[in-house]
């Protein structure tokens, strides 16, 4: 009975997005555990292997140089984007979006593709997704105030957009490639 519900293409690609997804956003949440100074600490895998530190930087750093570029004058340390005279921004876990990286890989590669396709479109997502992140941290650091009660957290707003851009990217990426690996052109 399983395998016979394996063999049915959307519950393969069901199954296989749901366990990737587990996967890449539970191994994010381990490594982060583990990287974290607490009980589990490896400081090994902290100092030399940290892809979360160094992805919290890198998204600081371009941010800073960005803001930097527009006039404003800005710094970063490994946790805060600081702008003069507009206060400082703290990127902690949860701004990285390395949920809505995980399932946005997740649905990538469970989808029935060409592997070519899949890698392409994985790191242009991917770097698009961070490429909104950064630019959501140059305007929550030039506008935001600390001081001004909010109904709706930015982090709820910013997955809620980059959620529906990411629906959209996918519509058109498998309308895409349902036409080349379904429908291949032909030689006249």
């Amino acid at each position: 009975m399983i395998r016979q519900a394996l063999h049915n293409p959307v519950v393969r690609f069901a199954v296989s997005f749901v366990f990737l997804f587990a996967l890449f956003y539970g191994f994010n949440l381990f490594f982060f555990g583990i990287t974290s100074p607490g009980n589990h600490y490896s400081h090994f895998l902290a100092q030399y292997l940290n892809y979360i530190a160094a992805l919290r930087q890198l998204l600081l750093d371009c941010s800073a140089r960005i803001l930097n570029g527009l006039g404003y004058s800005a710094i970063d340390n490994n946790y805060e984007l600081l702008v003069a005279g507009r206060g400082k921004l703290v990127v902690v876990y949860s701004c990285l979006g390395l949920g809505l990286i995980s399932f946005f890989a997740a649905f990538v590669l469970a989808y029935p593709s060409r592997l070519k396709s899949k890698i392409i479109f994985l790191f242009a997502g991917i770097l698009i997704i961070e490429f909104l992140n950064v630019a959501r941290f140059v305007l929550l650091a030039i506008f935001w105030s600390k001081k001004t009660e909010r109904i709706v957290d930015h982090h709820t707003i910013f997955n809620i957009i980059v959620y529906i851009l990411i629906a959209i990217g996918l519509y058109w990426w498998i309308k895409l490639n349902d036409k080349t690996t379904f429908f291949p052109a032909t030689n006249k």
